[in-house]
């Protein structure tokens, strides 16, 4: 059975700008992991010109699935150019649930609550396949 990686990254303010997924999901695909990216099924809500688009589709639902999803995978790929509240929550839910947390970040200095719950950290992109073949 092929493993799971999960793609999770900032969105809000991103939302035109999310081609880091297509790039992960590459990788991934090329190491034989099944790709789960929530984006795929998500995108139709995010309007980047839109105030709180959150206030009209039922929350709960919206993040129960991506919680879901965090169960569903093996590995989750986090990528923070930027501080993101939903990937972290994301992150630290995948990490309590026992799942390989990979971040992929630039930020000089990452909280301690990310590093905590990170298995590696990474620099840049050039780094992932590496990271990944030690988890297969």
């Amino acid at each position: 059975m092929k493993k799971k990686a999960f793609i999770s990254g900032p969105i809000l303010g991103m939302e035109n700008d999310q081609a880091y997924r297509d790039r992960i999901r590459e990788i991934c695909v090329k190491l034989g992991f099944e790709v789960i990216d929530p984006w795929r099924r998500e995108r139709v809500l995010y309007k980047g010109d839109e105030q709180c688009w959150w206030s009209t589709v039922p929350v709960s639902g919206f993040v129960q699935r991506d919680l879901d999803d965090a169960e569903k995978c093996d590995v989750m790929i986090v990528y923070l150019p930027k501080l993101s509240a939903g990937a972290c929550m994301e992150l630290f839910y995948a990490k309590r649930k026992g799942k390989k947390v990979i971040v992929v970040s630039e930020m000089e200095c990452l909280s301690p609550w990310i590093v905590v719950h990170s298995d590696v950290i990474l620099k840049r992109f050039e780094e992932l396949e590496d990271a990944l073949r030690q988890i297969k």
